[in-house]
């Protein structure tokens, strides 16, 4: 399983830092954790198509984590020429505020005929779902938006990825990251609370009960940018936006 990072920033873009996405590819094909609306940016700077993506997994209903999908849509439409199916893998209600926001950016859009089926899927708090292969478990976090919002538990490849999506310290964070070759997770600040949000000083007071094999920061904030170099832990790397990582091999 690889992953690369497509955008590794906060909603603002602190640092030059692209919205959260991350690409995966895996023997199965290749999928997408999470799409800001930086990630057609992202993906075309790494070289990557989007038509080879058969599935978006979105955490929560914030526009720095979804909103790429109404560029995404458009893009396929009128540029890619997609052919192949898509399948969007989100919070209760995503389709009705995809559809709602591409209307507002681009009317119309979502009424246009197209080459390939769109269809969207719901999470069940804390019930495996299989998708295209992919078996990915949503843990219910704390971070308002309108919709649950949630940290998956992604498997595939006879390993384990974790994300945290956006949120303060939960315990259900404990089980999502448990064993996890990898657990990437916000770090919004350094040690300042941020509402909603994660700081490093949490979430080093938690590593040992994260239980995960290595751990990715990112959705770094201004406060965790300017604190990065005392960010120290063997186990604990920085995400960067094109980074690339063999899951199971170091993420320093």
């Amino acid at each position: 399983m690889k992953l690369t990072i497509i955008g590794s920033g906060d909603a603002f873009g602190s640092g030059g830092r692209l919205q959260t996405c991350f690409h995966v590819r895996w023997r199965g094909g290749q999928f997408l954790i999470d799409c800001g609306a930086t990630s057609l940016t992202g993906l075309f700077r790494q070289d990557i198509d989007p038509n080879g993506v058969s599935t978006i997994f979105v955490t929560h209903l914030h526009g720095d984590h979804f909103g790429g999908l109404v560029w995404w849509l458009i893009h396929a439409v009128h540029v890619a020429q997609r052919t192949a199916p898509l399948v969007v893998v989100g919070p209760k209600g995503i389709e009705e505020r995809f559809t709602a926001a591409a209307e507002a950016l681009f009317p119309g859009s979502t009424t246009v005929e197209r080459r390939f089926d769109l269809s969207f899927r719901t999470w069940i708090d804390f019930e495996p779902l299989a998708e295209g292969g992919v078996k990915v478990t949503p843990f219910v976090v704390s971070h308002p938006s309108g919709a649950t919002p949630y940290a998956l538990r992604i498997e595939a490849d006879g390993k384990t990825l974790a994300f945290s999506g956006d949120t303060e310290w939960v315990e259900s964070l404990v089980s999502a990251a448990q064993n996890a070759d990898l657990f990437i997770c916000e770090c919004f600040a350094f040690e300042r609370e941020a509402r909603y949000h994660l700081n490093w000083r949490t979430i080093e007071a938690n590593l040992d009960r994260l239980g995960a094999k290595q751990v990715l920061l990112t959705h770094l904030g201004p406060e965790a940018l300017a604190n990065r170099d005392a960010i120290r832990h063997s186990r604990v790397g920085l995400a960067e936006d094109g980074l690339e990582i063999r899951i199971g091999s170091s993420a320093g």
